[in-house]
């Protein structure tokens, strides 16, 4: 009874050193790796996980969470030439426990390495002026290199992000000077656009302006010439009917036409600029004679008019 009781208790003892070194409880977000004699055997997930005691322990514990790594500040030099200061972080996630535990040493310091060696790859073939401006290029390129580099480790890069980029001050002093002197080319240029618009429509103003006194010119000379046709016409018809009036005997319409040209000439006279005072001996008595042909031969033409009627 005595060896048996012994044997009992050891079996007992036994269990409950065995019992607890058996199970591993995994955490969410984590996963373990095991080993078996120094040997990757398999992952346990995150939960309730059996494993041999003695023969079976837990190798890596590894962080399958996305994680973020602060890059340090580090001098780089441009394509140009210039010295930049620049730091930035890196956004990454384990997707394959085993490879991130056995593939490489020290993952974190692999990844910031890294990153740290391609930042200045790509920025330094790239000039200053792109660096500032093309920061979402410079990203995506330093994403494609890094991730591809992680992905042998079981590391996903799902971003990284240039935080700052800091030229020297003389550097930034002569950036300043230059935008403030383009500043000034863009105020100049607008400011002569402007005067240049100004003087095309001043020019079309002055074009339309002449077109239109032009054709007001030509209208009033076609009026003139048209008011001379008619005044043309009608001592054209005067002149036919005096002459038709001599022709019949009729000494009136000669009275008539001369006492036309002699009032035209004393309105010439008249209104000449140079005269303002006229002495003239003037034959009232022929005037008046004329006058009373005009009348005599007016009389005749309502007479004939009438026998006709």
């Amino acid at each position: 009874m005595t060896a048996a009781s012994d044997l009992v208790g050891l079996i007992v003892i036994l269990a409950l050193v065995l019992v607890p070194l058996s199970v591993r409880v995994v955490p969410q977000g984590m996963e373990y790796t095991l080993e078996r004699w120094g040997r990757y055997i398999r992952t346990l997930a995150p939960g309730f996980n059996v494993i041999i005691p003695i023969f079976d322990r837990v190798g890596s514990k590894m962080n399958m969470m996305e994680q973020v790594l602060d890059v340090p500040s580090q001098e780089i030099i441009t394509k140009d030439n210039a010295m930049l200061r620049v730091d930035g972080v890196v956004f990454f996630q384990v997707q394959d426990a085993a490879k991130a535990a056995y593939e490489v040493s020290r993952l974190q310091h692999a990844i910031m390495n890294l990153t740290t060696t391609n930042i200045r790859t790509v920025m330094g073939s790239m000039d200053m002026d792109e660096l500032l401006s093309k920061r979402d290029e410079i990203n995506a390129r330093l994403l494609v290199v890094v991730d591809e580099a992680t992905n042998p480790w079981g590391v996903k890069v799902t971003r990284i992000e240039i935080k700052d980029i800091t030229p020297p001050q003389d550097l930034v002093e002569s950036m300043g000077r230059q935008m403030k002197a383009e500043r000034n080319k863009r105020a100049s240029i607008l400011e002569a656009e402007g005067f240049r618009q100004a003087e095309i429509l001043r020019a079309e103003g002055e074009k339309q302006a002449a077109i239109l006194a032009a054709e007001g010119k030509r209208e009033a000379a076609f009026r003139e010439a048209e008011g001379r046709e008619r005044q043309a016409e009608a001592e054209a018809r005067a002149t036919q009917v005096v002459s038709k009036a001599i022709a019949e005997g009729n000494t009136q319409a000669i009275n008539y036409f001369i006492a036309q040209k002699y009032v035209d000439a004393l309105g010439k006279i008249a209104a000449a600029n140079n005269q303002k005072v006229i002495f003239l001996p003037l034959d009232a008595a022929g005037i008046l004679g004329a006058l009373g042909g005009v009348a005599e031969l007016t009389r005749s033409a309502f007479a004939k008019q009438d026998k006709e009627a």
